[in-house]
């Protein structure tokens, strides 16, 4: 309950740590970034609201945009890059182990299936999606995808996430709707973030069932014959 009162009002939160702990608020948001995107038992931090709700303060001059549009990135392709290196080198040794408590073999199989449809573009699309962006590098290692590859796809990825959140954050995160109701704001980042995967779990459930179907026509039709 502490986690979601955090993710849900973290405008409040953030604006504590501003004042407790003010500069140090970057080496804050460097850290949940790189952790959310660099450990794969941290998938639960809140990416998405923290940029937005960071933004929304630089542009009322409480933070700096130019320092975020530097750092974040920074934090969220080293973050992808460590995970894609503790795939590689202790994915198997990892999997073998019986870890579910932390790493849930659900998520890692949403990510492959994320995977096998959209291929290397996977790093980039899923910096959108909560849960598949943290497992996303991390089954990227343990594939051994090319890291040359895997790089570029990482650049371009947390480029892209942190900027455009930003941007997003920086020009309507202070409107006076949007101030008023913060909360529900971020409620709505993560519903709408969250929409992908639970199309992608009606489609698993609708393909069997379909499927199912098929096979009960075939063998109907081959007793009629």
């Amino acid at each position: 309950m502490q986690l979601v009162d955090f993710i849900v009002h973290i405008d409040v939160h953030l604006g504590t740590l501003l004042q407790t702990y003010g500069v140090w608020v970057y080496a804050i948001l460097f850290a949940i970034l790189f952790l959310e995107t660099g450990l794969v038992v941290t998938p639960f931090l809140p990416g998405d609201s923290l940029i937005f709700a960071a933004a929304a303060f630089a542009a009322s001059g409480h933070l700096n945009l130019v320092v975020m549009i530097i750092l974040l990135p920074i934090a969220a392709i080293a973050g992808d890059a460590s995970n894609y290196m503790i795939g590689k080198y202790f994915g198997t040794k990892l999997l073998e182990r019986d870890h579910e408590r932390f790493i849930k073999k659900k998520h890692l199989e949403e990510t492959q299936t994320f995977f096998d449809k959209h291929g290397g573009k996977t790093i980039i699309l899923a910096r959108f999606m909560p849960f598949i962006r943290t497992f996303a590098p991390f089954v990227a290692g343990i594939g051994h995808m090319s890291y040359k590859h895997f790089a570029a796809y990482n650049v371009v990825g947390g480029i892209l996430w942190t900027w455009i959140f930003l941007v997003v954050g920086y020009f309507f995160g202070n409107i006076p709707f949007v101030k008023a109701n913060f909360s529900l704001v971020i409620m709505g980042f993560i519903f709408i973030s969250m929409v992908p995967i639970f199309v992608g779990v009606i489609k698993k459930r609708i393909k069997p069932t379909a499927t199912q179907g098929d096979t009960s026509k075939q063998s109907t039709q081959t007793k009629e014959k």
